[in-house]
């Protein structure tokens, strides 16, 4: 390879590692890099906002386990990014971020726009560093994908100063290296096997890193042939699928509900990709007395709620399976909280033909799950509908029900969906959002319409904060500073070029939404909610009694 600035041997490194698309902003301190960009195979896709790129790149990562890639430029560019990165590395998808940034001639004094931005997002990466040899850009490449998409994911970031980034430099990328599987040791096969054949009421909680390892199909096999019973956190949708008798659905909402009671009567919990930043353990095991197996590609986080005695670290499939072959639980019956299943469906169904307007949120979600398909995509924003989508929506296949529970960031949903599109083109993909959220980053539905990601945007329309009004209430009796008004949001996606709607009454829902679905542009639909929904669930679930 011939002498190349330190941009072009950057953004070849990038193509050494299989980056189809970079998200971002233009900015001077990353003209280089964009200019090097501007004859690769690698597409750029020009965001509105760094946020928006971020999360992108979030989703991105998350669909595929290849490192999602945003730009920005230095200073404010790089503070906008910033959220979006926070929640990567929190959830645990790979992410890799790459900062334009002042000279190297000028860092030692008050310059324009100069933050010292390794520092700045140290907290929030598994790892970053900056470009100070372009001879090390190769190297430097190659570990942050290494790091990046190493169990567990998360977010780095390569800081590139501008003069460093017009250096001529003579270099190639790196070969990748092929990373083998880590299998668990016999002996702590054995113990599991040992624990889960004497339990009587073993349940099974599975989380994000169950859908990162592709685990499904032997976790379903598994709880079959086991006949264990399985609870998925809100990253952990779609593992087994919610039509399996075994199936207990979603656990993680803050107030109890049928779900808790599982735990309740469990005397062994197997944490199968269970991360602690899904659902905290003191929420399911405030007092340390339940067993606990960890399965997992890595070992345990400490907590005084999650003290297994037995720790399963390896390859998680491989790990089921060995646990499968020394487990004897021919001769035991059915747990008890299978029981709990016929609660929870007749709960969930009881709203199927709920004509109530504003629409209450179960029977929204109802209706949304009956015209999506198996495949298809919904993202949830964060806010109260989130709630409502973690305890409704349910999933037939892994990563088909995206919601960020790790850093949880309200802005995700259209971004992210365009994400999700750009990975799968071939599939619905909806945008589930409150009015909130919408207007934080709602600029990307012109993102969205210029490279041609067609999704729809459902907006659960209440005029206000709604969760942070659901928790006031809970807490105090009333709420405050929650409410705001809202453009016509119609007419904000015609505006756009987009297509728009608004739901007037039940009847509409299903119609509307298989016609937005199959335009050829982005479209918005405006949906009334009822969220007195919320405070009826809170009582409901303070008088919830378990039936022993």
């Amino acid at each position: 390879m011939g002498e190349l600035n330190t941009a072009e041997l950057l953004v070849r490194c990038l193509e050494n590692e299989g980056v189809e698309y970079v998200f971002g902003l233009p900015g001077e301190e990353n003209l280089h890099v964009l200019e090097a960009l501007r004859t690769s195979s690698i597409k750029f896709i020009t965001t509105r906002h760094e946020q928006g790129a971020a999360f992108m790149a979030d989703l991105y990562g998350r669909l595929t386990g290849k490192a999602g890639v945003c730009l920005s430029t230095l200073g404010p560019g790089a503070t906008n990014l910033m959220t979006g990165v926070a929640d990567a590395n929190l959830d645990g998808a790979p992410l890799v971020a790459i900062t334009g940034q002042v000279g190297t001639d000028r860092m030692h004094i008050e310059s324009h726009q100069y933050l010292d931005l390794v520092a700045m997002f140290s907290p929030v990466t598994k790892w970053n560093t900056q470009i100070v040899r372009p001879s090390n850009t190769p190297e430097i490449v190659r570990k942050a994908f290494k790091i990046a998409q190493s169990e567990k994911p998360g977010a780095v970031h390569i800081d590139l100063p501008e003069n460093i980034a017009a250096m001529s430099v003579v270099g190639e990328p790196l070969n990748k290296d092929e990373r083998e599987k880590t299998y668990a040791s016999f002996r702590s096969i054995g113990k599991a096997a040992v624990a889960i054949s004497k339990a009587k009421n073993p349940l099974i909680l599975v989380g994000n890193g169950a859908i990162r390892a592709n685990a499904s199909e032997a976790l379903t096999e598994f709880a079959t042939r086991m006949n264990i019973p399985v609870v998925n956190s809100f990253m952990g949708k779609g593992v087994i699928p919610y039509t399996h008798p075994l199936a207990l659905w979603t656990v993680g909402l803050q107030q109890r509900d049928h779900i808790n009671c599982a735990f309740d009567q469990a005397d062994l919990i197997i944490a199968v990709g269970y991360d602690l930043i899904e659902y905290s353990p003191k929420k399911w095991n405030p007092q340390s007395k339940i067993s606990l197996i960890h399965i997992g590609a890595t070992p345990a986080e400490i907590d005084s709620s999650y003290i297994p005695l037995v720790e399963v670290v390896g390859d998680i499939s491989d790990s089921l399976n060995e646990i499968m072959k020394q487990a004897d639980r021919e001769s035991k019956s059915t747990p008890s909280s299978v029981e709990l299943r016929s609660d929870i469906r007749a709960d969930y169904e009881q709203y199927a033909n709920d004509e109530g307007f504003p629409i209450k949120p179960q029977k929204l979600i109802y209706d949304l799950r009956q015209v999506m398909g198996p495949e298809d995509i919904v993202i949830s924003d964060v806010g109260a509908h989130k709630m409502w989508m973690a305890r409704h929506y349910h999933c037939d296949r892994a990563n088909t029900c995206i919601i960020s529970n790790g850093f949880a960031a309200m802005g995700i949903a259209m971004p992210g969906a365009i994400g999700a599109k750009l990975v799968y083109p071939d599939r619905n993909v909806v945008a589930v959002t409150g009015d909130g959220g919408f207007m934080m980053n709602c600029q990307e539905l012109e993102t969205a319409l210029r490279v041609g990601t067609n999704f729809v945007t459902l907006i659960f329309n209440d005029g206000g904060y709604g969760l942070i009004e659901w928790k006031q209430q809970n807490q105090f009796g009333d709420s405050a500073f929650v409410h705001f008004g809202n453009p016509d949001f119609v007419k904000f996606a015609e505006s756009m070029g987009l297509k728009g709607y608004r739901i007037t009454s039940v009847a509409d829902l299903i119609p509307t939404l298989k016609e937005a679905l199959a335009q050829d542009v982005p479209t918005v639909i405006d949906c009334p909610v009822d969220y007195g929904e919320n405070l009826r669930f809170s009582q409901k679930a303070g008088d919830l009694s378990c039936k022993m």
